[in-house]
């Protein structure tokens, strides 16, 4: 695998004769690469101690993408994993993959149940009531371990979802019990070709289950092959919602 800290590629690196991109598309990227990288240069220089920041991963191409940039300025920087126990196998290996090879910092977060405790006491909730097995296995988690760092970094962009439309790069946002972290979106306006063309010039490998059709990827019992090609989310909860709750902020929940 190419080295995650392969200084040679830089923005200027990008060029149409390398990468088949026209000059147009190839300038483009040069551009958002940069305004990428400036955003984070300078939000992190704004939070300098080593649990000031932290990364939140699913191990999607752009949450892969912005961490191979982060680390390029923090190696260690803290990476959370919602383990909610329901992923595919495929991306429980990936996971360990990507962490032995970059060697990250990585913080599996468990929710409270184990799955075969919830199940036992409150049945099959993704089935029956997939907002509660969000908030439980993946709202609740996150936010008490987010509230511990000043910036949150995700690799959330508009164009994943309607419900996105409107993501800011830079934006506060408040936690339970009051508590606001700045919260950063540096890929917010790049498109699915965008990530994917910048991951394979880095050489970053991507999960697997892209290539069995798989677009938006998140536990296996509510992830199926989109099933509108014009919406990557819409193999998620099988239509019956679009997003699990953690971009959401408890004031407007």
């Amino acid at each position: 695998m190419t080295s995650t800290h392969n200084s040679a590629l830089t923005a200027e690196n990008i060029r149409p004769q390398a990468t088949g991109l026209d000059t147009d598309q190839a300038t483009a990227l040069e551009t958002k690469l940069a305004r990428v990288r400036e955003l984070l240069v300078r939000e992190l220089a704004a939070a300098p101690g080593k649990s000031d920041a932290c990364l939140t991963c699913s191990f999607q191409a752009e949450d892969v993408l912005l961490l191979h940039l982060a680390r390029e300025l923090r190696p260690d920087i803290p990476v959370l994993f919602l383990d909610t126990g329901y992923h595919f196998a495929e991306t429980y290996v990936y996971r360990d993959r990507i962490a032995t090879e970059w060697s990250l910092n990585l913080i599996n977060l468990l929710p409270a149940r184990t799955v075969v405790e919830q199940e036992l006491e409150l049945g099959l909730l993704h089935q029956t009531a997939p907002d509660r097995c969000c908030a439980l296995r993946k709202v609740e988690p996150l936010f008490a371990a987010v509230a511990k760092y000043k910036i949150w970094l995700t690799g959330l962009r508009r164009e994943q979802a309607r419900s996105r439309a409107a993501l800011e790069e830079i934006a506060d946002f408040t936690l339970p019990g009051g508590i606001t972290v700045r919260k950063l979106s540096p890929l917010a306006d790049w498109t699915t070709r965008d990530i994917w063309q910048i991951c394979a010039l880095y050489g970053i490998p991507l999960l697997p289950l892209y290539d069995l059709g798989y677009s938006s990827i998140g536990c296996e019992p509510c992830t199926s092959v989109p099933t509108d090609p014009d919406d990557p989310r819409s193999g998620r909860w099988a239509g019956r919602k679009i997003e699990c709750g953690i971009h959401i902020q408890a004031a407007e929940v």
